[in-house]
């Protein structure tokens, strides 16, 4: 269970802030995001649905908070049903299991590459690693689309909800039609973040693996 709650934002690490422009299209708004939010924090909650249509099943949820300060530095703490730790001082992704007590790093380039993450933590050159474009609108909310030009990458296909001007949700699709759904509250955007916010220590005695 733990693995499955982990794993799809050991690759989407998502964490969002409300933008502007409420009447603008989803991809307007998108566009103004990673251009005007520097940081913001908040709170999230994690729905992993696998399969679709009549066939889809609830696998797992879980909730907790994060923050960031773009481009490349995050936390994104799990505090149920674990507690769990990511987190990036914008060269080092630290993924720490407190119950097992140990940290796994990995370079922060390679963990970004062309995923969620690398929209909402990495630098504003869209265009250069997904295709967008704008979606349906369901129950108010105005979706855009993006397709990962890299085939290296386990999502298919990512979903990013706006309303109102604030974003909403994010819906990530893998190649097996699994899905996992991210909403978010509680957010601000552009707060300003204590300077060791990012900086991760190891906890005493845990077990370190780098990949």
């Amino acid at each position: 269970m733990r693995h499955r709650i982990l794993a799809p934002l050991c690759a989407t690490l998502a964490l969002l802030a409300a933008v502007p422009a409420a009447h603008a299209a989803a991809t307007d708004q998108l566009q103004t995001f990673v251009t005007s939010v520097k940081t913001a924090r908040g709170e999230f909650t994690q729905k992993q649905i696998k399969g679709q249509g009549a066939d889809a099943k609830v696998a797992g949820m879980s909730s907790g908070t994060f923050a960031f300060s773009r481009p490349g530095k995050f936390t994104w703490r799990y505090t149920k049903p674990y507690d769990q730790l990511l987190q990036a001082d914008g060269q080092t992704l630290y993924i720490y299991d407190k119950d097992l007590n140990q940290v796994t790093e990995r370079k922060l380039d390679n963990a970004l590459g062309s995923s969620p993450a690398a929209i909402l933590f990495g630098s504003n050159d869209l265009s250069k690693n997904f295709d967008v474009k704008n979606g349906a609108t369901r129950d108010g909310v105005e979706w855009l689309e993006l397709t990962p030009k890299s085939k290296d990458t386990q999502f298919e296909r990512i979903g990013i909800g706006f309303k109102s001007g604030n974003l909403e949700a994010m819906e990530l699709r893998d190649a097996f039609g699994n899905t996992t759904m991210l909403t978010f509250t509680g957010m601000q955007k552009n707060p300003s973040l204590p300077a060791d916010t990012f900086r991760f220590t190891v906890p005493k005695g845990a077990d370190v693996m780098k990949q």
